[in-house]
């Protein structure tokens, strides 16, 4: 019996266009009819052996058709919506939600634990209006940290829980962070698979509905994106930030999704901390007031802030920030988060007991000159928390080791002393702490000093070292705003 909560997307059609024809429209750099997009999503999940059934040829040479020649907004609209109805559509009303439904979506960095604090604070700051947060979360991508592999540093925390596991933590704690499951958005997870070894991630059109798709599967109300500039971020330059923002929310408002973007500064590591055990440990923290990083802090209540607003829990942003700061102080999110924690599985005491590993090596990491820290390479700081265990070499169901990771890493625009620590290293072996302690030092550039090297000062920072964590605003009507100043300049 199909679940009465889910909807069902549609089937392939017999008469739907052959991929041929559809490939070679875009190669030549026609738009797309929504009846060829259909047929290109509906070809990623028809059954081996059917007529209807895409090759991973085929969605290969189509993504890199897309990749070359782009793809319009209503061609964007269509494919987000076309793989939303891959798959089911989760309605939480048909479960006994009547509140607003909110999540956040960030496209990757290094040290970026926001979720972690962020879904039980919008749960606890709109408790009275019936909010819940879904999270549908991921694992981690190249150089970025994943919100899963974080989780699932707490023993026995489940990131795929049965629908009524889900259902409870939703019930218990007003928010739980989960994986999407086979059933979402099915045509994202099989084209995701073939762009990721056939170079054709860097698509703004194929990065949006990817993202979109899965998070309107799973019934949102409404959505804040943080966008990531800076050389930690999957967009290193500020114009291809705003790009990927203004195409993300423009989508989301065709397809009915209020929706709002920042573009955050990922030019520093985000906290204090960045590896799986001990980015939960500081968000454990975070959530408890045993100490909380300002510019993290700043990040997290102007989230908090933008998705009440626009879930109608709250008249403006600054209300929204003022009400998540609130349930900050008074230790719901907290609470909260240790409920949901206990229903998917993980401790039952995790703010005081979360039965988090340590890695069995600590070192320091000098600094061999003094100096002003001018740039740190972000990227690098985090290939070297997986080059340490931290992440994934090679993708699929490669085992991580939770423990390991950097610490206490020095900011840029931060004055430091010949000797004085750059970072403090947790790996596995003497080994592994020694080469994460040579990256950390090739990653930093420090004025009138050895530690300039050319990989560390290749460019200039995005955002300045004084500049506040928020970069820009982006909503759909400035996103839009902007296309149309674009074209009459064209």
């Amino acid at each position: 019996m199909s679940d009465p909560a889910i909807a069902v997307g549609p089937r392939p059609h017999p008469r739907w266009p052959l991929p041929q024809p559809v490939i070679a429209a875009k190669r030549d750099g026609a738009a797309l009819s929504p009846p060829q997009i259909e047929a290109f999503v509906a070809g990623l999940v028809a059954e081996e052996g059917s007529d209807a059934r895409w090759s991973d040829a085929q969605a290969a040479a189509l993504a890199m058709a897309i990749v070359l020649r782009g793809m319009d907004s209503t061609e964007t609209v269509a494919l987000t919506h076309a793989m939303t109805h891959s798959g089911r559509v989760l309605d939480w009303r048909a479960e006994g939600f009547d509140g607003p439904v909110l999540d956040k979506h960030s496209t990757g960095g290094v040290g970026d634990k926001v979720s972690l604090v962020l879904a039980p604070l919008l749960a606890e700051a709109g408790a009275a209006a019936g909010v819940i947060v879904p999270m549908i979360s991921g694992r981690g991508l190249g150089h970025t940290g994943g919100t899963l592999d974080k989780l699932e540093a707490l023993p026995g925390y489940t990131v795929n829980p049965p629908h009524e596991t889900l259902l409870r933590a939703l019930r218990e704690a007003g928010c739980a962070i989960v994986g999407a499951s086979a059933e979402l958005a099915p045509a994202d997870r099989r084209l995701y698979a073939i762009r990721d070894v056939t170079a054709t991630v860097e698509s703004v059109p194929l990065i949006t509905a990817s993202i979109l798709a899965k998070k309107l599967a799973a019934g949102l109300q409404a959505l804040v994106l943080d966008v990531k500039v800076g050389s930690g971020a999957m967009m290193p330059s500020l114009p291809m930030a705003r790009a990927l923002a203004r195409s993300l929310v423009d989508v989301a408002a065709g397809a009915g999704l209020p929706a709002r973007a920042l573009i955050t500064d990922m030019e520093r590591v985000l906290g204090l901390a960045a590896g799986n055990a001990l980015e939960v440990r500081e968000a454990i923290d975070f959530l408890t007031g045993a100490a909380r990083e300002p510019r993290l802090e700043a990040l997290t209540l102007a989230l908090a802030g933008q998705a009440l607003q626009l879930g109608g829990v709250a008249a403006d942003p600054a209300q929204g920030q003022r009400m998540a700061a609130a349930a900050l102080t008074r230790g719901g999110a907290a609470e909260r988060f240790a409920r949901m924690v206990a229903a998917l599985g993980g401790p039952r005491d995790v703010l005081r007991a979360p039965g988090l590993a340590a890695a069995p090596v600590e070192r320091e990491v000098p600094a061999p000159a003094a100096g002003r820290i001018a740039r740190v390479d972000v990227r690098a700081l985090g290939l070297a928390i997986v080059a340490l265990g931290g992440g994934r070499r090679h993708g699929g169901s490669e085992r991580i080791d939770p423990r390991v990771g950097l610490t206490h890493l020095a900011a840029p625009g931060q004055q430091i002393a010949a000797g004085e620590p750059l970072a403090r290293v947790h790996a596995a072996d003497a080994a592994s702490a020694a080469a994460a302690a040579a990256a950390v030092v090739a990653a930093y550039a420090v004025d009138d000093s050895a530690l300039r090297t050319a990989a560390a000062v290749a460019a200039e920072p995005v955002v300045q070292a004084d500049a506040p964590v928020v970069v820009e605003t982006i909503d759909a009507g400035t996103a839009l705003a902007a296309q149309r100043a674009s074209q009459s300049r064209s």
